[in-house]
């Protein structure tokens, strides 16, 4: 058999990995570190999140504003604090799959698995990369908005490099995303402490009777919290590599307890410095360049999109209409010499949660594989890289399909909420199999309450969109994800022989073009 031939062949080469004997599966490669570089990496900078500037709007007011970045922090905190029960105890990747999978079997499993990897993961892929490409493509065109077809191309060759990179070797793939995590970390306290210098120096009349004129009703709460829980979204990323974790006992709640924290700091000293510069009333006037006139800053959340305008409007860089005293001040006593800096590394910020996404997403397609619920050949091992190679490219040529169409942002937006439909079933899964599954360890174990307010949250956060803003997509996207259930009855449950016919020939032919051969154990 193939199969037998390429496992042969691989014992007779070392792995690019390390010169240790391994089988043919997913590697422990990633420790503490790698692990909170993800979980940052991929939160700062990631696609379609809000920014400061939305849940701006909705509070009209920066005492406000900053309490509810705040919270979406600790929210997120909990949430994370609960995946991490559930990755100690179901020590599988796949994120949300698996712990699904256990709860409740396997059609809402496959239902999640169908609306990731066709709509959710690749489209927020997509975007990450066209916003790098924008920022990068921006420099040349001074003046007038870069080609679409440009900047199209520059995302697609991005999509490409990061699957190949990822395709070829986990180690790298985590260096290179430990590499840009760095990169942006660096930018961040720039902002942090040149905002904290001026504030210093006493300018504190953005921050006097701050909380004046404020929204405070439920309907603007609710959607303010409801953007800045956005940009806090990939809490979770690191459930999807709990294979790949050395340790992971300890390593994934360490890292979950270390990462989010910090960003949460981040992002409410960023504001900080925001606020410091500009007035509510300029931040909300502003506008950044975007990604084809169809996403806005938010697109690449706090970082990627106000640090973009902060750059641009205080170090005095061109396209941005700008704001003379600001601008002189701050560029002069500053970062005037080196008002290069922030554009590029914005760049490394978008192209870094780009990686992680793309390294984490993939798990998920080759869980989904491995599970039956998608081709076999997706949860097939290189034999040479020790990598999920096809899972991956997989996912990328799906995001490449997305770059394609004008407009994916709006599918993005509307789709968003179906994330925190399966968060939230996901969380009641935890509490049930607290019932159900009383023989399984949890080496953590939160208290009973936070997973019943996160639940809570998760509920409120489904319907508040639609009540606030109905709109037909919604329907249109449930019945989306419902349409995964005659896929699943007819290739899954069923298997019936005219797709087997199909599909086993395409499988035997891309197992032998990729050498790739189905993982030698599961993990227990």
């Amino acid at each position: 058999m193939e199969e037998t031939s390429l496992r042969k062949r691989r014992g007779d080469e070392k792995s690019i990995q390390s010169s240790e004997p391994k089988t043919t599966s997913l590697q422990k490669e990633l420790g503490l570190f790698s692990g909170t570089c993800i979980i940052v990496g991929t939160i700062i900078g990631s696609g379609i999140f809000i920014s400061p500037k939305s849940v701006l709007r909705n509070m009209e007011a920066v005492g406000p504003c900053l309490i509810i970045w705040t919270m979406c922090g600790v929210l997120a905190t909990l949430g994370a604090l609960c995946f991490a029960e559930l990755g100690t105890m179901i020590t599988k990747s796949g994120g949300e799959y698996p712990y699904l999978m256990e709860a409740f079997g396997p059609i809402p499993a496959y239902l999640f698995s169908w609306s990731s990897l066709f709509v959710i993961k690749p489209s927020s892929f997509a975007i990450i990369c066209l916003s790098f490409s924008e920022y990068v493509c921006a420099p040349f065109y001074s003046g007038c908005s870069p080609p679409q077809v440009v900047v199209k191309s520059l995302a697609a060759a991005a999509i490409l490099l990061i699957s190949t990179v990822n395709a070829l070797s986990v180690r790298l793939g985590s260096y290179v995303q430990n590499m840009f995590t760095a990169a942006k970390m660096v930018i961040v306290v720039i902002i942090i402490v040149s905002g904290l210098v001026l504030l210093a120096q006493g300018n504190t009349r953005n921050f006097e009777n701050s909380f004046e004129g404020a929204s405070l009703s439920v309907g603007s709460i609710s959607l303010a919290l409801y953007n800045g829980l956005w940009a806090y979204d990939g809490w979770n990323q690191l459930n999807y590599i709990t294979e790949e974790l050395r340790n992971p006992f300890r390593n994934l709640p360490l890292a979950i307890i270390i990462g989010i924290p910090l960003v949460t700091g981040c992002y409410i000293l960023m504001n900080v410095s925001y606020f410091t510069v500009m007035t509510a009333t300029e931040l909300l006037q502003s506008q950044a360049v975007a990604v084809g006139g169809v996403l806005e800053p938010s697109s690449v959340g706090p970082l990627g999109g106000l640090s973009s305008l902060w750059g641009r409007w205080l170090l005095g860089a061109h396209g941005l209409k700008t704001h003379p005293l600001l601008s002189q001040t701050f560029g002069d006593r500053v970062l005037y010499p080196a008002s290069w800096i922030v554009p590029l590394f914005v760049a490394f910020s978008t192209i870094g949660a780009a990686n992680g996404s793309c390294f984490t997403a993939g798990r998920l397609v080759f869980v989904a594989g491995r599970e039956g619920h998608m081709l076999k050949v997706l949860s097939y091992i290189s034999v040479r890289r020790l990598t999920p190679a096809p899972a991956i490219m997989f996912h990328g040529m799906i995001a490449i399909i997305y770059i394609i169409p004008g407009d994916i942002n709006s599918l993005v937006n509307y789709f968003s909420f179906a994330a925190w439909l399966f968060y939230g079933l996901t969380i009641t899964g935890l509490i049930v199999m607290r019932f159900t599954r009383k023989e399984l360890k949890r080496p953590i174990k939160v208290p009973i309450f936070i997973p019943i307010l996160v639940t809570l949250l998760s509920v409120f956060l489904v319907l508040a969109p639609i009540i606030s803003a109905p709109a037909w997509e919604y329907l249109y996207c449930v019945l989306f994800m419902l349409s995964g259930l005659v896929f699943y009855f007819l290739f899954v449950y069923y298997k019936f022989a005219w797709a087997q016919k199909i599909s086993k020939p395409l499988t035997m032919h891309l197992q032998m073009l990729m050498e790739v051969v189905p993982p030698e154990e599961a993990p227990e």
